[in-house]
């Protein structure tokens, strides 16, 4: 076991992990590690409560949650466009940071450092905002 404390199921329920569609990405000016991804997680909620839609459903007037979300792994992403188009997991629900003078909603989950590195991804394309459970 690591050096972290147990916790109970209840505070692991408060997590909200989510899968996002990176819209762009690019690296953030003067820094060595950082990354500033735009991530799709599908409708805004209060317009998606209790409606079943395709991913490809857009209608006049929907708006998309997009945020922007800062994450210190451009040594293991050389070129960041590379992940325009990829499906990420994200926690969604964290208080908002900024981080070099950008907002960041949200974190970026991976697993691994070095060779070890990798992202976790669905095993197939899922709608933008699936919720991990």
């Amino acid at each position: 076991m690591d050096d972290k404390p147990r916790i109970t199921i209840a505070d692991f329920s408060k997590i909200e992990v989510k899968i996002g569609t990176v819209r762009s990405a690019e690296r953030v000016p003067e820094t060595d590690k950082l990354l500033r991804l735009m991530v799709d997680f599908g409708l805004k909620p209060s317009q998606n409560e209790g409606v079943e839609r395709s991913p490809e459903a857009s209608a006049v007037g929907e708006e998309r949650d997009v945020r922007q979300i800062v994450s210190g792994i451009a040594a293991y992403v050389p070129e960041p466009e590379t992940l325009i188009g990829r499906q990420l997991a994200f926690v969604t629900n964290l208080e908002p940071r900024t981080i070099r003078g950008l907002e960041s909603n949200g974190m970026l989950f991976a697993v691994g450092t070095g060779e070890t590195f990798a992202f976790l991804t669905p095993d197939r394309e899922v709608p933008p905002g699936t919720s991990a459970h």
